[in-house]
């Protein structure tokens, strides 16, 4: 029986033990066409047991990589990819050069400074006025998601103002068109509503309607009772 204490240490412990002997059968082989024919079988089933490898990209060079780092670059195969070297997969990336943006309201953040230079560089006034309060609301959002509170349109426009040096100005008057008439068109007009007096009388005969309906339905009933119809048999 083999403990752990006296095995070899495993290289890549999500391949198994297993995968590493086979590895190390491989080097064995004297033949190159079996131990290539071999290492072609190692690489379907290390796919085989590590599917999520399959949504890496370019996931089977990664497989042939894991082979030569597993058999410690010894193994003598012809691999469809670059072989790798010790220093080529252990190399580090260089370090990606972090942006420092210094925004001047860390609260509004880098990118509405830029929405603004477009803003100050757009010609016609009604689109300046429209990036304006397009501006001025973001920041409202971005003032309430930092101090949960309402804020003032006069410190909107200050912070504006500095941002701006005084450039724009947000109206918060927008425009909203109207689909509701007026009390007068409505009397005027007949053919969409009905002027007061005839919604009255409108109204009046439905009522009679309902009465009249209401009453003759008693009167059926209290005469079916009264009548000869229905009668109680006694046993």
């Amino acid at each position: 029986m083999e403990y752990n204490t006296t095995r070899n240490h495993l290289i890549m412990r999500e391949y198994g033990r297993h995968i590493q002997k086979m590895i190390e059968y491989l080097l064995t082989l004297e033949d190159p066409e079996t131990r290539q024919r071999n290492s072609q079988v190692v690489i379907e089933l290390m796919g085989f047991l590590n599917p999520h490898l399959k949504n890496v990209e370019d996931f089977r060079h990664k497989l042939w990589d894991h082979l030569f780092l597993i058999s410690d670059f010894k193994l003598d195969v012809a691999s469809p990819y670059p072989i790798p070297t010790r220093e080529t997969l252990r190399a580090r990336p260089k370090p990606l050069r972090y942006p420092k943006r210094y925004p001047r309201f860390s609260h509004l953040g880098k990118n509405l400074e830029i929405v603004i230079d477009k803003a100050l560089a757009e010609e016609n006034p009604d689109k300046r006025n429209g990036f304006a309060n397009a501006v001025a609301y973001y920041m409202k959002l971005a003032y309430n998601n930092w101090h949960k509170e309402t804020v003032h349109d006069d410190a909107i426009q200050s912070e504006l103002t500095q941002l701006t040096n005084g450039q724009l100005e947000f109206t918060n008057t927008p425009y909203v068109k109207s689909f509701r008439p007026n009390e007068n068109q409505r009397e005027t007009n007949g053919n969409r509503a009905f002027p007061s007096d005839n919604r009255g009388q409108r109204n009046q005969k439905f009522q009679k309607r309902n009465n009249n309906y209401n009453g003759s339905r008693n009167n059926d009933r209290n005469n079916d009772r009264g009548g000869n119809k229905f009668k109680k048999k006694r046993y």
